[in-house]
């Protein structure tokens, strides 16, 4: 395991510090430090393994730390804050990453054994010790960086076999059920999918239960249950990322971001942004500005 792993940081050795391509499809890599306001985000379905360093998520009010040879998935869009953190020899956090393709793992599925029905009672984020099959399947993956010429030949299969490898591990459920219609993970899927791409739209329960084929207050359980959060908090969550970010990007002031992002009072706004993110929206922005700005 340690000669992989030491295989896999020379591969991610030219990462930056945001997400870097690596010329595969769908993989990236990061190193080093990442600012904090770059780490709270809405996170696309992914798997993702910790190479150097380790790494804090809090999902709703769930908490998570990684450490090399773990990996983590995530299954479901979800809104999360995170720092990462150099080793304690002071190497930088270095990390790898496959976002998820349904229509791929759901390709992979049709030539496996079908499981029984997965569990409505799941979180859709969740980590696991790597195992050696999973960092092999992740070294060829990433030689391919060495040989681009071979990408559009081997790059499926590499894929499809880290897929594997997942789906025979702890988290595997997760992979089948986001790409099964149907199972009670994917039925949730779609209403978080409903709400991030309408977040500025007032959210009815009623519909995005009935979009579910569920009753409201199962739905509500189950919900939280996949993603720490309440519907309307989830929506909170997503539209006080998209406030933020457009603060930063000097889109508008406190006022007109927070009737953009959907919301009917300033004052509201900026008490749940002040809760969410520990400071004022203008003193937040002023401070992420000042610190990227050049020395």
């Amino acid at each position: 395991m340690n000669t992989n792993l030491e295989e896999l940081r020379r591969l991610a050795a030219r990462a930056q510090n945001r997400a870097t391509p690596t010329g595969i499809p769908r993989v990236a890599m990061v190193q080093g430090e990442i600012p904090e306001h770059k780490l709270a985000a809405v996170y696309s379905p992914m798997i993702n393994l910790i190479l150097t360093g380790s790494k804090t998520m809090t999902v709703g009010e769930r908490t998570f730390r990684y450490d090399p040879a773990t990996y983590f998935v995530m299954s479901v869009d979800l809104p999360a804050v995170g720092s990462v953190h150099p080793n304690d020899v002071g190497d930088p956090y270095l990390a790898v990453s496959l976002t998820l393709e349904p229509a791929i793992v759901a390709n992979l599925l049709a030539d496996l054994p079908k499981p029984s029905g997965g569990e409505l009672y799941s979180s859709g984020f969740s980590v696991a010790p790597v195992t050696d099959e999973l960092l092999d399947a992740w070294v060829r993956m990433l030689r391919l960086m060495e040989r681009p010429a071979d990408i559009p030949a081997l790059a499926p299969a590499y894929e499809r076999e880290l897929l594997y490898r997942v789906l025979q591990g702890p988290q595997g459920w997760m992979l089948r059920d986001i790409a099964a219609p149907g199972t009670a993970l994917s039925r949730i899927g779609v209403t978080i999918r409903w709400i991030r791409e309408n977040f500025t739209t007032p959210l009815r329960v009623e519909a995005l239960a009935s979009m579910a084929a569920l009753s409201i207050s199962a739905f509500h359980r189950h919900f939280k249950a996949v993603t720490a959060l309440s519907p309307l908090q989830y929506q909170k969550r997503v539209r006080l990322l998209h406030a933020r970010n457009m603060l930063i990007a000097g889109e508008g002031n406190t006022t007109s971001v927070a009737f953009g992002v959907g919301y009917e009072s300033p004052t509201q706004f900026s008490r749940e942004y002040s809760r969410f993110f520990g400071l004022p929206p203008s003193k937040d922005t002023r401070q992420i500005v000042r610190a990227l700005r050049p020395i």
